[in-house]
């Protein structure tokens, strides 16, 4: 697995919105609110399996200092991505 250096990466956050950008796109988002449930997480296929993700929740457990509860529906990749976090306890 590649790991996605974010440095290189431009960090934009808004009221309630991580944004990951880079020159030429936008790699990934979360939306979330101040009790730690991610509204909606989104990352470009291009950038998918190099830990953009889990950045971005790892951004929103240090903002919110809650644990991270990822809102009803949650896909197959987002039920992969809940399994991975669980470890963070």
């Amino acid at each position: 697995m590649n790991i996605l250096d974010i440095s290189k990466c431009k960090l934009i956050e808004t009221d309630g919105v991580f944004t990951f950008k880079n020159d030429n796109t936008t790699l990934g988002f979360v939306r979330f609110n101040n009790k730690g449930e991610v509204e909606y997480i989104f990352v470009n296929p291009i950038f998918r399996k190099q830990g953009l993700a889990k950045q971005l929740l790892k951004l929103v457990k240090e903002k919110t200092g809650k644990k991270i509860i990822l809102q009803e529906p949650i896909s197959p990749l987002g039920s992969k991505l809940m399994k991975s976090i669980e470890e963070w306890k």
